[in-house]
């Protein structure tokens, strides 16, 4: 058995970053697969009921894909997943939160709001919670699954009103990214960061559900070119400089991560602090609306420290400017 064990799904971009970043770095690890075989022995190692999780030989359990892969780096240096400049190495950190937080929210939207996502995606659920052995009441057991993830939504954002917004934020992101993979291997240059590992995990989701892959086949072929080099990644040269990287990344940043997500998260860590049951700011000049994320409330103020700690890095203050980055 291996010193490293993940606890994880393919439906979940979390184990999939998780795993991704493994790969990359080299470590020998068994996959376990969330599954009514494997739910007994999950249970009784994991403190929450998610995935993914991963057990080290010198490490306690851990549940947070963010700080997985910050004590991983910290355990296996090489290949390096930090940017050298200084100020991308904040805005990989930028991005990478950007994934788990709001990238979420489009994924999670096209797969369980709409149809036929989310029947394919409910068949998808089932076969792997029961290892294949699906019962003769399938449809009805399907249903439930979509049943209960429909109620999920609005816990994540997706609600009617919010649909909209959330659709063309999906198709900005990804027309940006699509321009700025086409000049390079990966997001900071020649090698992966964890913002890579993150925005890759959301990618590999989309693209088992069938009205975003249709789009992003279409739309977006250097970004689907770069998902599938993601799933075991290898360093292809160095990371370069903000310098080399701004033209592409700077409209990435602009147009879509400081209209979208940043206001977003601002205004929930606001109303986490306030105990406000509910977040409502503008959104690129729209209404939105949505529960109070605490778990997303302190994921950014972790952001936000770095950010602070970062901010004397040659070129971050006016890339941030130019951006319109306010934190």
């Amino acid at each position: 058995m291996s010193a490293y064990r993940l606890f994880g799904s393919e439906t979940s971009p979390y184990s999939v970053k998780v795993r991704s970043f493994l790969r990359y770095k080299g470590v020998e690890f068994e996959w376990v697969g969330r599954s009514s075989a494997t739910e007994e022995e999950f249970q009784a190692l994991a403190k929450v009921p998610t995935v993914p999780l991963l057990l080290s030989p010198n490490r306690p359990a851990n549940q947070d894909s963010t700080s997985i892969l910050a004590t991983v780096e910290a355990d296996f240096d090489e290949p390096s997943a930090v940017p050298e400049d200084p100020a991308c190495a904040v805005l990989a950190l930028i991005l990478e939160d950007y994934a788990d937080e709001w990238l979420n929210k489009l994924m999670f939207f096209n797969r369980w709001g709409q149809k036929p996502d989310r029947v394919v995606a409910g068949e998808r659920t089932l076969e792997q919670l029961l290892d294949g052995n699906l019962p003769r009441a399938k449809a009805k057991a399907r249903d439930q699954i979509i049943k209960r993830m429909k109620e999920r939504l609005p816990l994540v954002g997706i609600e009617k009103k919010n649909e909209k917004l959330l659709k063309a934020s999906f198709e900005r992101f990804f027309a940006l990214l699509n321009a700025h993979l086409e000049k390079t291997l990966f997001l900071f240059g020649g090698r992966p960061s964890a913002a890579d590992f993150a925005v890759a995990g959301q990618v590999h989701q989309l693209l088992l559900d069938p009205t975003p892959a249709d789009w992003l086949q279409a739309n977006a072929p250097f970004v689907v070119a770069w998902s599938e080099f993601m799933e075991a990644p290898k360093a292809g040269g160095p990371f370069k400089p903000l310098s080399e990287l701004a033209d592409t990344l700077l409209p990435l940043m602009r147009d879509e991560v400081a209209v979208t997500y940043l206001p977003w998260a601002t205004a929930n860590v606001a109303a986490a602090a306030g105990k406000a049951d509910r977040t409502s700011i503008k959104i690129d000049g729209k209404a939105y609306e949505q529960v109070t994320q605490h778990y997303a409330a302190r994921a950014f103020k972790s952001v936000l420290s770095a950010i602070e700690a970062g901010k004397e890095a040659e070129g971050l203050a006016d890339f941030m400017d130019a951006a319109g980055i306010k934190v």
